[in-house]
């Protein structure tokens, strides 16, 4: 009767030892693959974006704290091995799973709480680096957006190379694109697809398209910019200003027009209606701004100001300013006359805007709408635009430009809306966004747009911002 029994024991203890050891063999798979997995992630990350390659300090107490960590989960195994073998041979197949189901479960939670806690010195090193590091997602996590190396080296956080925070008081730097770039994401690749070193392909079309976009700021590249192939030396100052320059110094090859002599025509096809008599020096830009041109030859009403009048409301108190605008830099030109020095922002719509304001010996700057101004607050006397802010800009995106122009014109400085045009209906709607500035009015004038059958209506306005100590 007794060997019945033994043999009964010898098969369920069998079965037993059985479901442990496929229990042990799992418990060791599913702690090494997360303990794998867990240093690989780990030590990619502090490698590239904490621990300068230098700093041994910072790997070695990497390294200590994880070997505590592996040391403590090798005992547990070893230790409960150990207890297993003790178990008396009675004890049913229930009380040996759930028992091993919680050691099981113990280990899984010592991995967990390593992976969720980590360094605590290395916590605080990754707080200070980057305030996104301390989420779940790594710093770099918009490089892992796109499929161009370069747009992923160029977007990924560089920390400094001592270990410490720059002069700047950062630890890293954080270069920045646009956010719509990750919308674009097929052209922002084409853009960024290039041989390292070598010479740019011809795109300045494609970066303007995504600027205009709000791709903007875009990237920057390790290729170098196309230029013309027969650059000649410009013209001298005092003969550039009213002087085509030469055509051999732009390149025309993603223009409708091919020299500046077909842009100065009357009758060519240009491919832009924006300023289109701008290149036109003689006839169109010479007289701007000072001479009178009267739009209803008989009420005599003109909605331009000329240049000395508008000086003359702070005489000697107007320096520096930006003209965004769309145009070929007359308005720099002629405030140069008069020892003002002027910016003009704007873009190559269907022409070379940047190379003739350039050529002309003036300053461009090659900026969109959707960009905040690049100058720090109250630092110019003037802010001048023409021929861009027109009755189809948003409501709301008109706001924010109007703020941003007033956060960098100083207190006492001028804002002078030239020729803004609208239909009659929309008048009210923006005369509200430019009154609600509270600037005081030097000049204000609206006239009849006598091209449009009277439906559209000119508006010009120069406006003192004022002093704002209290708030």
């Amino acid at each position: 009767m007794t060997k019945p029994n033994i043999s009964v024991k010898l098969r369920r203890w069998g079965g037993v030892r059985r479901q442990i050891s496929v229990l042990g063999i799992l418990a060791l798979l599913v702690s090494i693959a997360t303990l794998s997995r867990f240093f690989s992630i780990r030590s990619r990350f502090i490698s590239d974006t904490l621990c300068n390659h230098d700093n041994i300090e910072c790997q070695s107490g990497f390294r200590s704290e994880t070997g505590i960590a592996v040391e403590t989960v090798v005992d547990k195994i070893q230790k409960e091995m150990n207890e297993m073998r003790d178990v008396p041979v009675d004890s049913s197949a229930e009380t040996i799973v759930a028992r091993y189901s919680a050691f099981l479960a113990d280990i899984l939670g010592l991995i967990e709480s390593l992976q969720t806690t980590g360094n605590p010195r290395e916590n605080s090193e990754i707080r200070a680096v980057h305030p996104l590091a301390g989420r779940k997602q790594p710093s770099d996590g918009p490089a892992e957006f796109f499929l161009i190396e370069e747009i992923r080296k160029y977007v990924r956080v560089k920390p400094n190379r001592l270990g410490k925070q720059n002069f700047m008081g950062a630890n890293g730097t954080f270069t920045s694109i646009g956010h719509a770039c990750f919308e674009m994401k097929k052209d922002i690749e084409e853009y960024m697809d290039y041989d390292v070193g070598e010479i740019c392909r011809d795109d300045w079309k494609l970066a303007q398209k995504l600027m205009v976009h709000g791709c903007d700021p875009l990237p920057r590249r390790r290729c170098f910019a196309r230029a013309p192939q027969l650059y000649s030396k410009p013209f001298p100052i005092n003969e550039s200003m009213w002087k085509l320059p030469d055509n051999r110094n732009v390149r025309w090859s993603q223009y409708r027009c091919k020299n500046f002599t077909c842009l100065a025509s009357s009758t060519a096809r240009k491919g832009f209606f924006k300023c289109a008599d701008c290149f036109n020096l003689s006839d169109h830009e010479l007289p701007r701004w000072i001479k009178q041109a009267v739009s209803g030859p008989e009420m005599n009403l003109t909605a331009d100001f000329l240049i000395p009048e508008v000086l003359n409301i702070k005489p000697g108190g107007i320096r520096i300013g930006l003209d965004f605008s769309v145009g070929t830099g007359t308005f720099a030109a002629r405030m140069r006359e008069f020892n003002v020095t002027i910016v003009s922002a704007t873009i190559n719509l269907g022409a070379p805007f940047n190379e003739m304001i350039a050529l002309r010996g003036l300053v461009p700057l090659y900026l969109t709408i959707n960009q905040r101004l690049p100058f720090f607050d109250n630092t110019l006397d003037l802010l001048h635009t023409t021929r861009f802010l027109d009755g189809w800009i948003d409501f709301v995106l008109l706001d924010f430009i109007l703020y941003d122009w007033d956060r960098v014109l100083r207190p006492g400085g001028l804002l002078w809306i030239d020729s803004f045009f609208c239909l009659k209906e929309d008048l009210d709607d923006y005369l509200e966004a430019f009154k609600m500035l509270m600037y005081r009015k030097h000049k204000w004038i609206v006239v009849p747009k006598l091209d449009k059958d009277d439906r559209e209506v000119f508006f010009s306005a120069v406006l003192e911002k004022p002093p704002r100590p209290f708030r």
